[in-house]
């Protein structure tokens, strides 16, 4: 069972900076995609940002330019570091894993393990 642990959120002003970090239990990290998802209030969980073990990524459209991800597997740890925040970016940022794959899905439903998320809150 991988465990994934989020941290690095907090509260920003509009055009701020955020770098979240998450970090995996187990050494399955190195052959799996990750990603970042994100959820608002009232709102569906909409995907952020996913890359695979070879370094492949994809982004969503509003937030390309503006977050990158990166992985580091010597550390077992996935990043989002966020530019130029909007306050539509608020929301509760999850990470996910899907184990064993080159595929970068955008389908919160693909992915086999969750952590429990870190609030974002962008102010105006």
């Amino acid at each position: 069972q991988v465990q994934l642990v989020e941290s690095g959120g907090g509260l920003v002003q509009a055009g701020g900076s955020l770098r979240l970090s998450c970090a995996a239990s187990e050494d399955t990290f190195r052959t799996s995609t990750m990603g970042w998802f994100r959820q608002a209030p009232g709102k569906e969980r909409e995907f952020v940002s996913a890359v695979n073990w070879l370094g492949s990524a994809g982004y969503a459209d509003s937030v390309k330019g503006r977050f990158t991800i990166r992985r580091d597997n010597t550390k077992n740890t996935l990043y989002l570091q966020m530019n130029s925040l909007k306050p539509e970016d608020t929301a509760v940022y999850y990470c996910a894993a899907l184990s064993g794959s080159l595929v970068v899905p955008q389908e919160p439903g693909e992915y086999d393990y969750w952590g429990q998320g870190t609030q974002v809150t962008v102010s105006s």
